[in-house]
């Protein structure tokens, strides 16, 4: 699939990636790339959900929205408000991606990030400002991890 992109200084939250308590390195920043809104569609259509735009809306054929798909259940707010940058230990347990994988951060259907696993491991606080339900995943892997307002966030597999 290819991808077109958007620089991030015209992408309306880039915000979260500058904010002053959290910032982050110019190097990272070059690799922060969000996706135009046509090719994040094309993604959330193919990998995410057919018909819902946003996580609330997914509906019982949605891969997301079943219960089978998240085998565990943590808590992400507790290592979000430390003063560690670690993510939260069942992510890391979970995902066993190379620093290079490709992943992408879906907040809704026209909102996707496109970076490294190794930058969002880095900076998973910043995009973490936005939780409504975001779903984290990576080209051609298995693997996804879903964030909830409540601070928790779920592990498991797409089909």
């Amino acid at each position: 699939m290819w991808m077109n992109y958007i620089d991030l200084s015209e992408y309306r939250n880039a915000w979260v990636f500058r904010h002053q308590d959290m910032p982050v390195s110019a190097e990272d920043l070059a690799q922060i790339k969000p996706l135009s809104e046509s090719s994040a569609y094309q993604l959330w259509r193919q990998r995410i959900s057919k018909e819902a735009d946003l996580p609330t809306e997914w509906e019982s054929g949605d891969w997301a929205a079943n219960e089978n798909a998240w085998q565990h259940k943590e808590i992400w707010q507790k290592a979000w408000d430390s003063s560690s940058p670690d993510l939260p230990e069942l992510i890391t347990e979970h995902i066993d991606w190379a620093d290079n994988v490709t992943v992408f951060f879906c907040y809704e259907s026209s909102k996707i990030i496109e970076t490294s696993w190794a930058v969002f491991k880095r900076n998973w606080k910043n995009f973490l400002f936005f939780d409504d339900g975001p779903i984290l995943i990576a080209r051609k892997k298995k693997q996804a991890v879903q964030f909830f307002q409540n601070g928790a966030f779920a592990v498991g597999e797409m089909p």
